[in-house]
């Protein structure tokens, strides 16, 4: 886009931009707020037309559909704990040994589904985007890395979507609901896990 493309200030194009990206954070953040008053399940189209003052159709122009807000309020979490594994601090973040870091990915992210599980869950039940979404791909990128600077033989993607598939928000949510396993547990089977793959 050149200089010429670009809308004057305060033309009616410049002022739609700006209306559209203050509605998107009025609604994100009504949105978190039906989050913690009814659930995920609680959380529907209408509902949150009404209780942001806003018609329907700005919320699927914005979002696309349910899933897409979904995906959307995930967002800001997801960029925050990848912001952690790539540059944060060690272990979870580069500077500790690879093994380290496996452990510290794994304990955190158990940690994230704890506070948000059912939102996890919601957007991992689409199969269209389940394993394709980007957030997943990073993880499956990181984790996969790792494997290969710690010196894992074998079938590194395989065993990268196996290793995942333990912290997946359905399975860790049974786990601690219904199974009434607690997270510290789980975050020491899954270090148990990854050192046993380290060492085989």
């Amino acid at each position: 886009m050149t200089s010429l493309d670009l809308p004057a200030p305060g033309s009616t194009a410049a002022c739609e931009r700006a209306d559209a990206a203050r509605n998107r954070e009025h609604l994100l953040v009504t949105a978190r707020a039906m989050l913690a008053d009814v659930g995920v399940d609680g959380l529907t189209m209408d509902g949150l037309a009404r209780a942001a003052g806003l018609g329907k159709g700005t919320i699927f122009r914005r979002f696309g559909s349910r899933a897409g807000l979904l995906r959307e309020l995930l967002n800001d979490s997801e960029m925050t704990f990848q912001e952690g594994f790539f540059s944060g601090p060690p272990p979870l973040g580069p500077g500790a040994e690879p093994v380290e870091r496996l452990v510290a990915f794994g304990r955190e992210r158990l940690r994230l589904v704890t506070v948000q599980g059912d939102l996890l869950r919601s957007v991992e039940a689409e199969a269209e985007h389940r394993y394709s979404a980007p957030a997943h791909a990073a993880s499956a990128m990181h984790v996969q890395m790792l494997l290969g600077q710690a010196g894992v033989d074998g079938d590194l993607q395989v065993l990268t979507l196996t290793l995942l598939s333990s912290l997946d928000a359905a399975l860790v949510l049974y786990e601690t609901r219904d199974l009434r396993i607690d997270l510290d547990r789980l975050a020491d089977g899954w270090e148990d896990l990854v050192r046993r793959v380290a060492r085989a």
